[in-house]
């Protein structure tokens, strides 16, 4: 639309690796459209306040750690009727230039589709297995304890489509929230993430608002992207807390 922005993107920081952090904004100044990137500051001393200093970046300090899914909320009133494409992006996530182009392309050839997100690759190359289905507690719980893996095996193999052929595009049910890229006025009728989730969760959450609206999420795997993925509730029994209290909040509100 004329005098928009082709694409804003947000990425929540917080205890961010600052290397990471500068390989994947030079990813987005990289890319060759108009655009805007919001850098949402949890960090309650304002760490990244002078770390970036560009004309297409916006530095938001929110005093203190409000979670995921409220600081990528904080941009929603910024970026209405303001951009076409709105990108929810991890801040250890990297691409090449012509991945967003690529993703948009096809994000607006498809009335029903609401976001679009690629491949997802580990820094070796393997899949990360991003597409999924909606979970069971059940595959929840393998996932966090290795012990239980062998009984649930089979739940995880579906719960990450593995008995589909992961080559082709699909409409997935959801789509693990690294790189999310939403038609921006879908993003704003979603009222973007259900904050009551502070961290975890909501990129499941998200996804079923989708449903909700009667709109799509599709997976599109000839488009590759790498994100390091920490992975950090499997190794801090704070953040697995966090992970337990935010699927507790996901299945009282959605069912099981």
């Amino acid at each position: 639309m004329k005098g928009k922005l082709d694409i804003t993107v947000s990425i929540v920081l917080y205890n961010e690796n600052i290397e990471e952090l500068t390989k994947t904004v030079n990813c987005f100044l990289n890319i060759s459209l108009n655009k805007k990137l919001y850098l949402i500051d949890n960090t309650p001393k304002k760490k990244f306040q002078n770390v970036f200093k560009n004309e297409e970046i916006s530095y938001i300090a929110t005093g203190k750690n409000i979670g995921f899914g409220a600081g990528h909320n904080v941009v929603i009133n910024k970026i209405k009727e303001v951009s076409n494409y709105h990108l929810i992006l991890n801040p250890d996530v990297f691409f090449k230039p012509d991945v967003i182009p690529s993703l948009i392309k096809e994000l607006e050839s498809k009335k029903e589709l609401a976001m679009i997100a690629p491949k997802v690759l580990f820094p070796d190359g393997k899949h990360q297995y991003s597409c999924r289905r909606y979970p069971l507690i059940s595959e929840l719980l393998a996932r966090r304890f290795i012990f239980l893996k062998p009984l649930f095996k089979e739940a995880i193999f579906k719960g990450t489509y593995r008995d589909k052929d992961l080559n082709k595009p699909f409409f997935a049910e959801y789509i693990t929230g690294c790189f999310h890229l939403y038609k921006t006025r879908d993003f704003i009728k979603l009222n973007g993430f259900d904050e009551r989730y502070f961290l975890y969760m909501e990129d499941v959450d998200i996804c079923k608002k989708i449903d909700v609206l009667g709109k799509k999420k599709m997976y599109f795997p000839s488009i590759e992207i790498t994100h390091v993925l920490k992975q950090g509730s499997s190794k801090n029994i704070s953040l697995f807390l966090r992970h337990t209290s935010s699927a507790i909040k996901y299945f009282s509100k959605w069912g099981i």
